[in-house]
């Protein structure tokens, strides 16, 4: 799992791709997420953007809402929200990114989307565009950003000609709606930014760099599709970040570090290691350098070779949870399990809210055979998913623990609790991926096998009983 994994395609998007409309405000990239590689979980640069949106969220009222931020494997600059609990970033938007306020930058406007309730008003908006050349001049949108995401040449070109071939009123009336609405996000981002003392020139930088490329015909960037920037917004822009009292405001040097981290730690994972290597030459011995140098010798040399440069980064920062992380993943993936305990321990130490370390410690334990780290694995996986509620991979292993359990126990009721508990634990992985029907076999089985009216019977029963919503 951590430090740097990436799932299959996001459920969720899959769903989005009959949703005409979400194509345009900005999950054009649900269609093509497949060929970037689906979602990434890493424990530290969750960490991070929690560290930049938690203020953000908080000024904008949206504290209590429950907002997860989903990094999308793709290099392009991009980040768009499809409802009010779920915003999505590439990868490229935190590598591209030079400072921290940049993506703070960015978080706050799509928060103003979400408090401006512009997806829900544009929806509306689009149920007027009912006519066959509405339609397809929507989906050539799509087409232009869809080519540009998935780096398709010609793509983006064919979409190009299909939607301003045959512009029409309408279709000129959604722009402008949609560029009204980017506007007003602007300015809630800037209230936000002004409420937690923080600067606004990292949007006015982001906008000028994708601008320049966009003049510069280096291809369509999907943030410049999705947030049409006309010259009249930037001068907006431009004064509303001037006027601020915070202007001249600089991020703190830890959080600058972080960053700069991530950004390191996400071209040593997501570029080829020749790539990151040149980015970050051994004749740089910043800590970042060495840590983009760790993960690239590790995809290209192996795991022996990475070791010296990750005992580097533990050296320099003893305290760091991420560099043991790193490290016991490594070992793990490895094949070198039993070793791999040891790092993951301390990063848990260091780190004890990280669930997605936790499950990979428990995943480690559990690899090893050792009857020993049972009871120790099924306490982390347990801790691990009272906070990542959803993780098919954790119930996955803890399911396993638990018929380990069953196999142990020498009482009849011990062996059926834990045979029970291995079952619920199967139909909570199955519900999560989506394998509806084979959840519902394992909830079947769980609910024989545990006491009528407990939580865990009761969310046997809930699974059971549950129908996927009739679309409307």
């Amino acid at each position: 799992m951590p430090a740097l994994t990436q799932t299959g395609p996001y459920r969720t998007l899959s769903r989005l791709r009959t949703g005409l409309v979400a194509l345009v405000v900005g999950a054009m990239v649900c269609s093509t997420t497949a060929h970037a590689g689906g979602i990434i979980r890493d424990a530290e640069t969750e960490a991070l953007i929690r560290s930049y949106a938690k203020p953000i969220f908080r000024a904008a009222g949206l504290g209590s809402q429950n907002i997860k931020i989903h990094l999308v494997n793709d290099r392009n600059f991009n980040a768009f929200v499809v409802d009010g609990h779920n915003m999505f970033m590439h990868a490229g938007t935190l590598m591209e990114a030079k400072t921290p306020n940049q993506v703070i930058g960015v978080i706050a406007h799509e928060s103003g989307h979400i408090t401006g309730g512009h997806l829900a008003r544009l929806r509306n908006q689009m149920s007027k565009a009912k006519s066959t050349a509405m339609m397809l001049q929507l989906l050539g949108l799509a087409a232009m950003a869809g080519g540009a995401i998935a780096g398709a040449p010609g793509v983006g070109q064919v979409g190009m000609g299909a939607a301003f071939g045959g512009m029409d009123s309408t279709m000129r009336s959604v722009l402008a709606y949609r560029q009204i609405e980017e506007s007003s996000a602007d300015q809630a981002a800037m209230v936000f930014l002004n409420a937690t003392k923080q600067s606004g020139r990292g949007m006015i930088e982001t906008f000028d760099v994708l601008a320049d490329k966009l003049r510069g015909l280096k291809g369509i960037n999907p943030y410049l599709m999705t947030h049409p920037l006309p010259q009249t917004r930037i001068t907006q822009l431009r004064s509303l970040v001037a006027e601020s009292p915070y202007y001249d405001k600089t991020d703190p040097p830890a959080l600058q570090f972080r960053h700069d981290l991530i950004r390191a730690k996400l071209s040593g994972f997501l570029d080829k290691p020749e790539v990151a290597f040149n980015r970050y030459p051994a004749t740089d011995t910043s800590l970042p350098s060495v840590y983009a140098r760790a993960v690239a010798t590790y995809r290209k040399s192996g795991v022996q070779a990475a070791m010296p440069l990750l005992d580097q980064l533990i050296a320099a920062q003893p305290n760091w949870p991420y560099f043991y992380e790193t490290k016991g993943q490594f070992l793990f993936e490895s094949g070198r399990g039993a070793e791999a305990i040891v790092p993951l321990r301390k990063a848990i130490e260091l780190a004890p809210n990280e669930a997605l370390i936790r499950i990979m410690l428990g995943q480690a334990l559990l690899g090893t055979e050792d009857p020993q780290y049972l009871d120790e694995a099924i306490r982390h996986l347990r801790t691990a998913l009272t906070r990542e509620r959803t993780s098919a991979g954790g119930y996955r292993q803890i399911a396993s623990a638990y018929a380990r359990k069953a196999d142990q126990a020498k009482a009849s009721g011990a062996k059926r609790n834990f045979m029970a508990q291995a079952s619920l634990a199967s139909a909570e992985a199955y519900f999560y991926e989506g394998r509806l029907g084979l959840a519902k076999v394992q909830a079947k089985r769980a609910k024989a096998g545990l006491p009528n009216g407990t939580p865990n019977w009761i969310r046997a029963d809930d699974i059971l009983a549950f129908q996927v919503p009739k679309r409307k």
